[in-house]
């Protein structure tokens, strides 16, 4: 937990600050304490403690502005490097934007910390023995012989064994073979303590608990595939590490057998897991920071009908019980639950305090924090029904490199995935492209499912969109 002694001295801060010429400042402390088991191949590989903290200043001297950091959280240490700091401000050119954010836009409704309740007390109970339980039972490794995995195994052999006539060597588990899993399992406490020189005190506290698997299995004729899964919750009582092995060796299993498809116009499917892919960069189109630099395509948009009607993109900061939730940005300013764009229309974008005096706009927030996508379409809610409702078509699952212009919109992204038909996959894909532009893309907009994963900042369901560019 934060102890007093570390808020005092995040206070003290802003008076050592005053006393070496600052008009201004604000400090800002986090602090991470995390535990992590790594395995290999269902044997401990590696395990690690670790506490991270530090304090950030930003500190604002004679017009001229300057942010400086630290981990010698001692008084006389701190005393001696904020001097250091104001003379160095000191030096630099004039920057007349740069100020606080008014006291009315900062949150004051942050002061326990876990307003939004999402710091476990139970992390606090949690046994080194315990941890490494976690790590081991859920590894693939450690249950390839016990069911319900047992079950798993023999059905995904069967998967892939149907869908390589060819493969004629049985193997392992029928057709492939387990060649490699790491584990990792991770618990953490993280807080952040902002004060400024006008009076703002907010505290943020979670926890978090998360396991991952990434693991390769061979085919029968030398081919290796890959595949990877995580769960995350900050509350204990809703974290499922079991799930972790079943997902990612399915992910694997479902790579065998890949072919080419032509290029041309088909309808993609993106699933729940990357479909964050093409929401980034409307969120970062929206920061005035692009803005301002005539870096956005988005640039005119605000109050203006730019995606289809009905298509609403939401800020959920403050859901209670949810991962990456929070009641303030790095500056304090208070979050809210609000529209982005609301049947279409851009209603707002992500100005701090700096860039509203550079652009003379009035601030908003500094970024969406926690980005939420509605159901979109009469589809259905989950991937398998968004596949029927498209009928024909090609299932992303990972997008494997390539960029999007920030001025333009233009994207061109390498991706793997399925090819479907009839609502169902045939085959998998590998090696193609997808290219347009992320307005035109977001036009054909067919469905948006509601099954977006809550451990995520960023709530993506799977999206789906009519006529997209593929080339392979």
């Amino acid at each position: 937990m934060l102890e007093k002694e570390e808020k005092l001295l995040t206070e003290k801060c802003l008076q050592m600050a005053a006393d070496a010429g600052a008009d201004k400042a604000r400090a800002s402390l986090s602090k991470n304490v995390m535990s992590i088991v790594s395995t290999l191949d269902g044997e401990v590989d590696k395990v690690t403690s670790c506490l991270d903290r530090s304090i950030t200043l930003n500190l604002f001297v004679d017009g001229r502005y300057g942010s400086f950091s630290t981990n010698k959280l001692d008084a006389d240490s701190l005393r001696s490097f904020i001097g250091r700091a104001v003379e160095t401000t000191r030096m630099l050119a004039p920057d007349p934007c740069r100020d606080l954010p008014s006291p009315s836009r900062t949150a004051k409704d942050a002061v326990s910390g876990n307003e939004l309740g999402i710091c476990d007390p139970a992390w606090n109970t949690v046994t080194p023995e315990q941890r490494i339980a976690f790590a081991l039972n859920n590894s693939v490794s450690r249950q390839a012989g016990r069911a319900p995995l047992t079950k798993f195994f023999e059905r995904a052999s069967c998967v892939a064994v149907a869908r390589q006539r060819s493969n004629s060597g049985p193997g392992e588990s029928g057709g492939w073979k387990l060649i490699s899993e790491e584990g990792e399992y991770s618990d953490s406490e993280y807080w952040n303590y902002v004060v400024d020189s006008q009076g703002t005190k907010v505290l943020h506290s979670e926890t978090s608990f998360e396991y991952f698997t990434e693991l390769t299995i061979q085919d029968s004729r030398g081919r290796k595939y890959s595949g990877g899964w995580w769960e995350a919750s900050p509350l204990l009582k809703d974290f499922h590490p079991e799930r972790v092995a079943p997902a990612a060796l399915e992910e694997a299993v479902m790579q065998i057998g890949p072919k080419r498809c032509r290029s041309g116009k088909y309808r993609a499917v993106i699933d729940s897991e990357v479909s964050q892919k093409v929401l980034n960069p409307i969120l970062n189109a929206l920061n005035a920071f692009n803005i301002q630099q005539k870096n956005s395509f988005l640039t005119d948009a605000l109050g203006k009908q730019v995606f289809p009607a009905g298509l609403d993109i939401m800020d959920i900061p403050r859901t209670p019980g949810e991962a990456c939730g929070k009641m303030f940005d790095s500056e304090g300013v208070a979050t809210s639950n609000h529209y982005i764009v609301k049947d279409g229309v851009v209603q707002e974008f992500f100005v701090n305090t700096y860039m509203a005096n550079k652009l003379g706009i009035a601030p908003t927030i500094e970024d969406a924090t926690r980005p939420f996508v509605p159901r979109f379409g009469s589809a259905g809610t989950a991937r398998q029904d968004i596949m029927a409702f498209c009928g024909d078509g090609i299932l992303i699952t990972d997008f494997c490199g390539g960029n999007s212009n920030p001025a333009t919109g233009d994207f061109s992204y390498a991706i793997q995935g399925y090819r479907f038909k009839g609502g169902k996959i045939v085959h998998p894909v590998r090696e193609m492209l997808i290219t347009g532009n992320i307005v035109d893309l977001w036009s054909r907009l067919l469905a948006a499912g509601s099954d977006a994963r809550r451990c995520r900042a960023k709530l993506t369901p799977t999206l789906a969109f009519d006529d997209v560019d593929f080339s392979g």
